[in-house]
């Protein structure tokens, strides 16, 4: 299924900012690919997030003429024009939203874009919602807010839900050792997802990267983009 592999190895990151970078260049110095998903109407934007206890952390976007470099070797995936919740908006809205930044995003980067992340926390995402996306956009997978826990694929590809929420530390690294050890004799896939301004509240980038060097180099997991990996 995965190259001829029976297990992948998936990250999704969201929201386009500039932390973005520093990760994207931790992906290429293990050999890893993520999908980042952008809401196209806020690129250069800049902004700071109450991280709770005093803290605050820096959430500018990057800018439109640098989202082809940044993410090279990558995939870029929707996010809404401004990240609103789609499950409180009409369809044509929803539609706009969707199909306004997959277009802006493809003709940013080059190529077809065909993912997606939903935005919001909560219920951000719905049955009414994936339908519409999957009957008048062309995205072909939209991924969840809530994790699984497991490896399991999904038949559902437009309410699609991660494994793992980076932030989740000693939940990730058991999964990633668990994953490490199987043999399965079908398809699993270790799918990870968060923001990377988050790694910025508690300076977290060195404990993700260990896991980075856990996860990765295993000559029975392919490493591949959500594209490469769900479709």
């Amino acid at each position: 299924m995965f190259s001829g592999k029976m297990k992948a190895v998936t990250f999704s990151y969201d929201d386009g900012v500039t932390q973005d970078i520093r990760l994207a260049e931790l992906f290429h110095k293990y050999g890893l690919k993520a999908t980042f998903n952008i809401n196209s109407e806020l690129l250069g934007r800049q902004d700071f997030l109450d991280a709770g206890g005093g803290k605050r952390v820096t959430h500018y976007k990057v800018k439109a003429q640098d989202v082809k470099s940044i993410y090279e070797g990558h995939e870029i995936a929707v996010h809404t024009l401004t990240h609103p919740n789609l499950t409180q908006l009409d369809e044509p809205e929803v539609i706009r939203q969707v199909e306004q930044d997959r277009q802006n995003l493809s003709a940013l980067c080059g190529y077809e874009v065909v993912g997606m992340a939903y935005p919001c926390g909560g219920i951000n995402n719905d049955d009414r919602t994936a339908t519409i996306i999957k009957n008048n956009t062309g995205v072909r997978y939209a991924r969840a807010l809530e994790s699984s826990g497991n490896f399991e694929p999904q038949e559902n590809l437009y309410r699609f839900k991660s494994t793992v929420y980076h932030m989740d530390f000693e939940k990730m690294m058991g999964l990633a050792e668990e994953f490490i050890s199987m043999a399965p004799a079908s398809p699993k896939i270790f799918y990870v997802w968060g923001h990377s301004y988050e790694f910025d509240v508690d300076d977290t980038w060195d404990r993700f990267e260990d896991f980075l060097k856990l996860i990765s180099g295993r000559g029975d997991i392919f490493y591949g983009t959500n594209r490469e990996v769900l479709l």
